[in-house]
């Protein structure tokens, strides 16, 4: 028993300290994650909560994987995980059977699950802390009670530091697909051969008041009798999506420049704002004087945003603004407003607002182009 126990607590605390950790590496995926549970849930009056709950959770998550793993509060983290479980369990079983949101965000975008996978995975963490909370008394005391907490507290304040560098900068670790080093237009491409959607159409026929469905093996194609009613097709299996598959450029003309972007053999700045409203004045500023200056010295500048037309004419800087879905503009882009550069539509590099070079450095860039 004794094994198991160990193997429990091993098994425990890397998983809690795992989930935690790739959350607080992406804390805006959390944060609009639980966008769509409100929206799901019609209690879109929590949204605002939305960001304080998602560094709350994570770090819950990874200190009480801490506190199992390390022994260091050992009691507290065990009756913090089975809190968790005893909340989360039933809880991911009424997602499963309900479906609101296809992925939970568990394991954030590192580590994508269904809801009943979520569900089953949930249900086998629980039997391990049980098997932990059984033999909570035999939890043993690394040090001195406070010696204990201090070094936990370090580890919050620790974490919740890393939460809000990647919150304010970009994720440490791109799990998304737009990351350094990809061509977009490679990612955009359905290998040969790979499985497509499956939909099962059913055909709503009526004889004598009386409506009945079939299926295209069996309906009277040839009996007259029956009045065609209605048709509707329910996917079966779905086939395969390429990574990125709703990157679209869309001028202010209503002119498609998707391609003109991802061919352009020159450099290319996108300035990402989901939406110009929430980004900020000044942040938008010096992003249009950043565009200006990007302008006059041969670097291509585009503003992709999700913002109606009347929001973008209200600036009337002469700029490019171009609409473009506001999830994709999200995948794109963990910060409003953030910077994509381009070059033959490979991602050289991506900035938050915080983390965006000056001037002087797209400057050098194109005089070492020019150089070459």
């Amino acid at each position: 028993m004794k094994i198991i126990r160990s193997l429990s607590r091993i098994i425990i605390g890397l998983v809690f300290m795992f989930s935690g950790t790739v959350k607080a590496i992406d804390p805006l995926g959390s944060v609009y994650k639980f966008h769509d549970y409100f929206q799901a849930f019609n209690i879109n009056f929590l949204k605002n909560l939305s960001l304080p709950l998602a560094v709350i959770l994570c770090t819950i998550e990874f200190l009480a994987g801490f506190s199992v793993l390390t022994g260091f509060r050992q009691k507290t983290g065990i009756q913090a995980v089975m809190l968790l479980m005893l909340i989360f369990t039933p809880l991911t079983f009424i997602l499963a059977l309900t479906n609101p949101v296809s992925d939970c965000g568990c394991f954030g975008d590192a580590i994508h699950l269904t809801n009943w996978q979520t569900f089953w995975k949930n249900v086998i963490l629980l039997a391990a802390v049980i098997i932990l909370y059984g033999g909570i008394k035999q939890a043993k005391q690394q040090l001195k009670v406070s010696s204990e907490w201090i070094i936990v507290s370090v580890a919050a304040i620790l974490f919740i530091l890393f939460t809000v560098f990647n919150l304010r900068y970009l994720p440490v670790i791109d799990f998304l697909p737009y990351q350094t080093g990809i061509r977009i237009a490679d990612k955009m491409v359905i290998p040969e051969g790979a499985p497509a959607d499956i939909y099962e159409t059913t055909f709503i026929y009526e004889k004598e008041g009386n409506r009945k469905e079939f299926t295209l093996s069996n309906y009277p194609a040839n009996d007259t009798s029956w009045k065609f009613i209605d048709q509707k097709s329910v996917l079966v299996t779905k086939g395969y999506t390429p990574p990125i598959h709703d990157f679209n450029i869309t001028g202010p003309d209503g002119e498609e420049l998707t391609q003109k972007v991802l061919t352009n053999h020159g450099y290319t700045l996108l300035m990402i704002s989901k939406k110009l409203e929430e980004a900020g004045n000044k942040k938008l500023q010096e992003g249009f004087e950043l565009g200006m200056y990007c302008m006059s010295n041969g670097i291509d500048f585009l503003i992709l945003t999700a913002s109606g037309s009347e929001e973008s004419a209200r600036y009337g800087n002469g700029l490019l603004f171009c609409s473009t879905d506001e999830t994709t503009l999200k995948t794109m882009m963990r910060s409003n407003p953030g910077y994509i550069l381009l070059k033959d539509g490979i991602i050289v590099d991506k900035w938050s607002y915080a983390g965006c070079p000056d001037k002087q450095w797209f400057g050098n860039i194109i005089k070492q182009s020019s150089d070459r």
